[in-house]
């Protein structure tokens, strides 16, 4: 059972470029549908793996709104930027990246999410997977629609 999805993205700019914009988490309210604010924790200041930062997020746009702390897993300048969000507990919940590669024209950007393979998990996948992959894609689309309209000026 696959627990997630993934949308790439072309974009007239260097991976240096987009991977400077996706890294930086202080400017998701500029980018995300969702996560309307973030900043980083624990005298972070910037996109190193293992560092702390927290999202403030209004679900699906229904006003139900909480922070979430997440964790980068994957910090290569250029290359990749990936974060756990963790829940309760500090339990990972789920995993978001972005993997960019160069192009002949510039790069190919994906952003994707997994869930965390447990019981809980899967229990919600089964029961919402779909309809929340649906609106994961259309939230990762408009994300790296923005990130374009950013980096192609």
């Amino acid at each position: 059972m696959e627990l997630g999805a993934a949308v790439t993205v072309e974009m007239a700019a260097t991976p240096e470029q987009v991977w400077l914009v996706v890294s930086d988490v202080t400017r998701i309210g500029e980018l995300s549908p969702e996560t309307f604010e973030a900043e980083w924790l624990n005298g972070a200041t910037g996109p190193v793996l293992d560092a702390t930062f927290r999202g403030h997020v209004n679900r699906n746009g229904s006003g139900v709104k909480y922070w979430t702390t997440c964790r980068v897993v994957a910090c290569e300048p250029g290359r990749s930027f990936a974060f756990d969000v963790h829940g309760p507990g500090g339990m990972v919940l789920n995993t978001w990246s972005y993997e960019i590669v160069p192009s002949p024209t510039g790069a190919s950007v994906t952003e994707s999410f997994r869930l965390a393979d447990n019981a809980v998990t899967r229990c919600y996948w089964k029961l919402t997977g779909k309809k929340r992959a649906q609106t994961n894609v259309r939230g990762m689309t408009q994300t790296l629609n923005r990130v374009k309209a950013i980096v192609e000026t």
